[in-house]
Parts: C-alpha cells; structure tokens; sequence
C-alpha cells in the first residue's frame, strides 16, 4: 500500500464518525504545531542564501543558525523545507511562506500555461523541469528522466528564494486567484449524494494526497452507473501508485461510506479543459497580438 493510500485509510478509519455525512473537524493550533514539529522532523532543512551584490545561492542539509561567516551577515536568508514524494520525478517544496494565498492549488505542465505565473515561467524554463504545481504552503516540481535531482535543486532552491523573500505576486494582474477548490465546492444544484462526495474528497482525501505533493479534482458522477471521476494533479500526475491509489484509498472510501458509488476512475487529461487551461491560452493568445503589433509598428516606423 502506497503512503498517500496509507494516509487515505488513516483518516476514513480514524475521523470519520458512523453518520453518512462526516462533519469536517477544525484544525487546531496545537495539531497544527505538531504536524509541523513532526514534518520537521523526519525531512531536511535546506538554508538558501541570497546577496545582493552577487546572485549566489547555496543549498545543502543544514540547522537553523548554522551560518556563522560575517561575510553573510548582511545577506537575506530563507530556508526552504523539501519532501520527497511517491514520485520519484516529483519534489514537494515548502518555502515556510503561503503559495496560493486563498487555500487552493494551481498546475501547469507547459511554456503557455505558465505564462500567468511569473515564477512558473521561471521553473519551467530550467531545463528537465516539466511541471509546477503550486499548493497552499508548498510548490511541487516535475522533472523528467534526463536531469537527476542533484544538479536541479540549486537553481530550484535559488529562484524560490529570490521569488518568496522579494515577496512577488505568484500570478500575473489579469489573473485573479480562486478562493478555495471550486471542483469540491457546493452548489445548490448539487444532489445529496453529490455533495456527500464532495464533502468527504474535501476534508478527508485532498489533505492527505496533498502531503504527497499533489491533489485531486473532482470532475464529475454518474448517477446511473455509480462512476466518480477525478483528475490527479502535481506529483500524482503520472506517479505508478497512482492507480493504487484511486482503487485502494479514494475509492474503497467513497464506496463504504457512500453505496450509491460504486467505483472511481481517473478522468482523462485531453477529454475536458481545465478552467486554468483555458486562462492559460487565452493569456497566450493576447500575447501573441501583442508581439504582432510590436512588430507591425517597426515596421510602419
């Protein structure tokens, strides 16, 4: 059983009470502090540090105050948290600072689609990088086979510093960042049964996929065959226990608690545009008017 599965069996076994629409329980601080206690714990802390004469940065294994140089006194400091996840060509980090501000999460998987995002633009543009998924407190990134992590982080490392402690927008002006997942969020129209899957992928599957790196969307149910369909996102996205994952945790879930499911299937990425696909493109699109009229003015002039 694969962890994101294990932490997937956890909170339905162990939160959920015996009535068929669980009630989402608030985080405390306290629970806060000792998810954050123990994450520290069992991952390492990677300093980075940024000078303003000279645009260096460092990455390595190392404790908090383990600078000691005078040189680097005067230098701003972040450091950035990395988990590894059950993909091998994902990595989870956590910069210690809000990504989406609004609690919700954002992918891109290609050069147009990053164009809303200045720091996207950024990652995508370092070569192997071939995903960025922004969540609440933590960026993922993608890689493919070419590149190995160990000559990837430092550039990683160095332009999430720059990007965090200069405190720049993550999305362009024209992009208004969603308050919350909207795929989970319910409506009126929904049904009894609908909003009962949405209530139980909000509260109790997308945190725990979430600290693998990834999330869920949800993209619909057929009433009449029982079929719910989701779209894995960030470091779920192409990982081999993926299908381990919908079967064994997601659905075992959603069928024990909700009979009118009768089994989960992965949505197909080409069958349906996501809404920020959709933004991504037509960003794309106004910019290549843009450059055209640059051009069609120098020549004129």
């Amino acid at each position: 059983m694969s962890q994101t599965t294990a932490r997937i069996a956890r909170r339905g076994l162990q939160q959920l009470s015996h009535s068929r629409l669980p009630k989402q329980t608030p985080a405390t601080p306290a629970f806060v502090a000792r998810r954050t206690l123990t994450a520290c714990s069992r991952n390492s802390m990677v300093g980075i540090v940024s000078s303003s004469s000279a645009r260096s940065s460092f990455g390595g294994r190392m404790s908090r105050g383990s600078f000691r140089s005078p040189a680097l006194q005067q230098c701003r400091t972040m450091f950035i948290q990395t988990e590894s996840t059950p993909n091998d060509n994902s990595l989870k980090f956590i910069p210690g600072v809000p990504v989406m501000v609004n609690g919700g999460t954002y992918e891109i998987l290609d050069a147009k689609s990053s164009l809303v995002s200045p720091l996207a633009v950024r990652l995508m543009g370092v070569e192997g990088v071939t995903g960025v998924f922004y969540g609440p407190d933590f960026v993922t990134v993608s890689k493919d086979d070419s590149q190995p992590w160990n000559l990837l982080k430092a550039e990683i490392f160095a332009i999430l510093m720059e990007h965090f402690t200069a405190g720049k927008p993550l999305f362009r002006e024209n992009h208004a960042e969603a308050d919350g997942p909207q795929d989970t969020k319910i409506l009126d129209t929904d049904s009894e049964v609908v909003a009962m899957i949405k209530e139980l992928l909000d509260t109790r599957v997308r945190p725990a996929i979430q600290e693998d790196g990834g999330d869920i969307e949800y993209k619909g149910f057929d009433e009449d065959t029982g079929v719910v369909k989701l779209k894995l996102k960030g470091s779920c996205r192409g990982c081999s226990s993926s299908s381990v994952t919908l079967k064994s945790g997601i659905e075992r879930m959603l069928t024990h608690y909700i009979p009118e499911v009768q089994t989960v299937e992965q949505a197909s990425s080409f069958s349906v545009l996501d809404e920020e696909e959709l933004i991504a493109l037509d960003e794309f699109a106004k910019l290549e008017k843009r450059l055209e009229a640059k051009n069609q003015d120098k020549k004129d002039g």
